[in-house]
């Protein structure tokens, strides 16, 4: 059986010098952040470095195209989202989703101070309470502060419906976290 290091591999092998360093720089300056992102829709480090891998696999298939987009950041975030909503619907497997969160990785530079973490960790949990497509709106919209244009986009849905399950999603974050933990008040 192929593994996806297989898979990416043989496409590597392919692939001319030039593009495999273009490729390589690419994942080194954005690796953090998509696997944070990739956290933030998996709620589990493991799950969100298979997420990650994959769509490594489908962005460097796709490098020629994507290198010479507008928005590189953008076309590998889109296929990050899209892969995760893709894996959330065809998932047909016997796992069991536990309550418990992981610990926090202590050598991640976003984490400063353990009000930081504490806040991070409630914030990821309340997030997990939400359905994958509302989840997906809210880290969209909230975090990575992209646009309700590009939002709808990205997930290929009307803007009203991104107003709709952001302001759904939030008013149940609103429901599940403290009132020490600051939200928007308002769906832009």
């Amino acid at each position: 059986m192929k593994t996806m290091t297989d898979e990416r591999s043989t496409a590597l092998s392919g692939a001319r010098p030039r593009e495999r360093a273009d490729f390589d720089t690419f994942v080194a300056a954005r690796s953090t952040a998509l696997l944070r992102l990739a956290y933030l829709l998996t709620r589990d480090h493991a799950l969100a470095e298979d997420l990650l891998q994959t769509t490594y696999a489908k962005a460097f298939t796709a490098w020629r195209r994507l290198r010479a987009s507008d928005d590189p950041v953008a076309y590998v975030h889109r296929i990050l989202i899209n892969t995760f909503l893709s894996e959330r619907r065809l998932r047909r497997s016997g796992e069991i989703s536990l309550a418990e969160m992981p610990e926090p990785d202590r050598r991640s530079e976003s984490m400063s101070s353990s009000d930081d973490v504490a806040e991070r960790l409630v914030l990821t949990a309340a997030l997990a309470e939400l359905p994958p497509l509302d989840r997906a709106v809210v880290v969209q919209r909230y975090w990575l502060d992209r646009s309700l244009a590009t939002t709808a986009a990205d997930l290929g849905l009307s803007e009203a419906a991104v107003k709709n399950r952001s302001s759904r999603a939030l008013r149940r974050l609103r429901e599940l976290l403290t009132d020490d933990l600051t939200l928007p008040r308002r769906t832009p």
